[in-house]
């Protein structure tokens, strides 16, 4: 079985080390190369291609941000986990917005880099719990950017897995069934024309659902 290929990118030595410990640690994952420096990321990155780049978002001479955006201008296909110690939602909403399919918190257990990275190459999207946890609100004062498009109960669907939150916890908030909130999503998505949950995420930044 062909190992997922991980490139990482810190500009601290003591946690570019423990990140390799932990990723190394996994059967089926390999480090292909690292960087200390966004510019430098952004070189490696796209020369290796790995699966999945972990990138720092603060590092020196050009930030995580800026580097995701510049290996998304060039190669789609390379996902990326932004690694960070902010949980504020306007560093989740940029990072998202820059092309990162993963936003994981530094403080954050080692099992949860592991579960994004997977995540992400799986294409799917994977937003840290502790910082999904600053989103859970779904505020009724926001304005219905989908009059007319979406249902209420479709878009509140929608938000939530935007958001993070599993059909289960969807459909219980609600107080419906876990297929009737499948049914939500599908519809939803079909009239979005969106195709994945990165779609959705995407979608909810533009949209200002996660602001």
């Amino acid at each position: 079985m062909s190992k997922l290929r991980v490139f990482l990118a810190d500009d601290h030595p003591v946690m570019r080390s423990g990140l390799r410990g932990v990723i190394d640690a996994e059967p089926d994952m390999v480090i292909v190369g690292e960087a200390y420096d966004g510019a430098t990321a952004v070189r490696l990155v796209l020369e290796l291609c790995p699966d999945v780049a972990v990138m720092d978002i603060s590092m020196p001479g050009m930030a995580g941000d800026e580097a995701t955006r510049r290996i998304r201008a060039e190669n789609t296909t390379i996902r990326i986990v932004a690694l960070t110690a902010h949980e504020g939602r306007g560093y989740l909403q940029q990072l998202l917005a820059a092309g990162a399919e993963g936003y994981v918190l530094k403080a954050s257990a080692s099992e949860d880099l592991i579960r994004a990275i997977r995540a992400v190459a799986g294409g799917e999207v994977y937003i840290d719990p502790a910082a999904s946890d600053n989103l859970m609100t779904i505020t009724q004062s926001h304005p219905q950017v989908n009059e007319g498009v979406l249902s209420e109960r479709e878009e509140e669907a929608l938000r939530s897995i935007a958001q993070g939150h599993l059909l289960k916890q969807i459909a219980s908030r609600l107080g419906v069934g876990l297929r009737t909130v499948e049914t939500y999503k599908l519809r939803a998505m079909e009239k979005l024309g969106l195709k994945s949950r990165a779609d959705i995420v995407r979608y909810a930044v533009q949209t200002g659902w996660l602001t």
